[in-house]
Order: C-alpha cells, then sequence, then structure tokens
C-alpha cells in the first residue's frame, strides 16, 4: 500500500497535485488553511505541532512530498524561519521516527543565491549559497543543509530534491508574477535579469514520475533557455522602465524606514543577479524533458492575463 502525505496542500502546486496523484493512490494533505470541497482529505494542522509524528504514524505514509513554505517573506522573519525551517526539521524527524520510505522537497534555484559571479548556467554541483538577506533563499540553503545531514545519518530516507526555477502557468499568481502584472514592468539599468520558467504542469509531472519511480537525487527543474525582463515586456505587450540602480536603492530604503514594503536596498540583488538552471540532469539522469521551453512557458503565462483582462 502507498499512503502520500502533500504538505501545502491547499496551495496553488499542492492542490493539483493532490488531486492528481489521488486518482490512483491514498492521499492526505496536510495544510494550515482549509479547503472546501477537495477530492482527498486535508488536515489542518500545523507542520510543527508536537503531535505530527504521532498523527503521521496512524496514518502510515509511505511517501511524503514537503510543498509547505514561505514564499512571501513576512515582516516577522522569526516565525518565516520556524516554518521553513524547523517546521520541516520537525517533518523529517516524523518521516525517520514512523517509517517513511521516500521524501520529495521543492528547494528552490533561489538556494544558489543571486551573486555577480554566479556563472551563466547552474548546475546541481554548483555551491549553495542562498544570500541571507532574502530569506526564501537563505530558508531553502538551510533546509538543504538539514537533507545533506539526514542522508548520512538516515539513508534509509530516501530524497528527491528538486530546485525549479520560476513556475508559471496559466493560473499562476504570486510574489513574482506581481512584477509582470502591473501596467509596466520594472527593470535595473546594466542587468539583464534573466529568467528561467518551468511550466507549473512539467512540475507537477516530475514530481508524479519521481514519487511513482521513488527517485532519488537532486535535480533542477527548469525549461530549456531563458528570458530577459526585455523579452517578458515584449511578450506581454508593457512597456518597460530601466532605472539606474541608486534610484532604485534609494526607493526601496525609503519604503523601508515608511514600512510601506518588507524589501529593503539589500535586496536589490534579487533582480540583478537571477540564478539561470541548467536542466541537463533532469532531462539526462532523471529522465524527463520539459515540455515547454521558458519562451513557452512566458506565453502561456500571458495567454493567461489576457483571458483575464478581456474578462
Amino acid at each position: 500500500m502507498t499512503h502520500i502525505l502533500i504538505t501545502g496542500a491547499s496551495g496553488y502546486l499542492g492542490y493539483q497535485l493532490g488531486c492528481r496523484l489521488s486518482q490512483h493512490d491514498a492521499v492526505t494533505g496536510l495544510d494550515i488553511r482549509p479547503k472546501d470541497d477537495s477530492p482527498f482529505p486535508i488536515e489542518q494542522r500545523d507542520i510543527t505541532s508536537d503531535d505530527l509524528a504521532d498523527w503521521m504514524d496512524q496514518e502510515a505514509f509511505t511517501h511524503v512530498i514537503h510543498l509547505a513554505s514561505v514564499l512571501e517573506p513576512s515582516r516577522d522573519r522569526e516565525r518565516d524561519y520556524r516554518i521553513d525551517v524547523d517546521g520541516t526539521d520537525h517533518l523529517l524527524a516524523a518521516c525517520v521516527a514512523t517509517g517513511v520510505r521516500h521524501f520529495t522537497l521543492t528547494s528552490s534555484g533561489a538556494a544558489y543565491g543571486y551573486h555577480p559571479d554566479n556563472p551563466d548556467w547552474l548546475t546541481e554541483q554548483d555551491a549553495l549559497r542562498g544570500n541571507v538577506e532574502f530569506s526564501y533563499a537563505w530558508h531553502k540553503r538551510l533546509v538543504e543543509e538539514r537533507l545533506a545531514d539526514y542522508r548520512q545519518n538516515h539513508p534509509e530516507l530516501r530524497q528527491l530534491i528538486l530546485r525549479p526555477g520560476t513556475v508559471l502557468g496559466r493560473h499562476t499568481h504570486n510574489l513574482i508574477t506581481r512584477l509582470f502584472e502591473g501596467k509596466r514592468l520594472i527593470a535595473l539599468s546594466g542587468a539583464s535579469s534573466p529568467f528561467v520558467f518551468i511550466w507549473d504542469q512539467d512540475v507537477l509531472a516530475i514530481i508524479e514520475q519521481g514519487v511513482r519511480d521513488e527517485k532519488s537525487g537532486i535535480y533542477n527543474l527548469a525549461g530549456d533557455g531563458a528570458v530577459t525582463m526585455d523579452e517578458i515586456a515584449n511578450q506581454l505587450g508593457k512597456p518597460i522602465w530601466h532605472l539606474p540602480v541608486p534610484l532604485v536603492r534609494f526607493a526601496l530604503g525609503c519604503g523601508r524606514r515608511l514600512g510601506l514594503t518588507p524589501y529593503g536596498p539589500e535586496q536589490l540583488n534579487f533582480l540583478r543577479y537571477r540564478p539561470v538552471l541548467a536542466n541537463t540532469a533532469l532531462k539526462q539522469e532523471f529522465g524527463y524533458s520539459p515540455r515547454k521551453t521558458s519562451a513557452e512557458v512566458l506565453a502561456e503565462f500571458a495567454a493567461g492575463l489576457q483571458v483575464t483582462s478581456d474578462a
């Protein structure tokens, strides 16, 4: 018998994945947010709850897919750390204690960090240098370090770690897509800011294949190619402003002081030095070729925006 636990099951990817897997397997979701009319059960529970292991033992899970994460940092960094890092620690300990045999984590290309000396194309062998000033990237790095410890000390728990680029689909709406949804796009002068996109349906198919085949290893998830902010603006049919770095740094500093944004000037590197992910290992070792290139994923997202605006 296979019983799959999906954390973050009420979220955008988690819910789609649960609907997909529950057609053939026993699936239970876990999330702090309720979800009405779900075709699979979703337990409303905090991932850091003291009775997590007891509940998982009763459910006899064989596979865990850990999607729960704080994508958009709050103003409470300690809270975000508790959810992202402590929560994963808690879940891993419960997996080992209850005999889970396969663990899938959606990490992020952000774990490599936003640095001017990043290689043109990052591979899975490149160092994880997630920036401490950008909590999402920092937490992904710390979580992967915890998983490396578990691979050494608990090899019985097989691990599949996926590092997606920017996940996009026709109906995606999140922190990243808000960069593209305004009347105009903003880029930094002198920075190409390339994006690698991965189609949301490709991500779901990759996770399903990884769980069914109980694959292990670490893989970047990205469609072929990369697109710049200018190419994104052209695809979306929107004007783009190229602003000087000092101006944006000043604006972010003012916004932080006035409480208008949780982001400060130290996070400019998010826009300047985006990690560009190579997908060679995904295709040659994992055995999956993304069905859409980065440019085609962007076109799919643009079509969804057009439908929304027409409505």
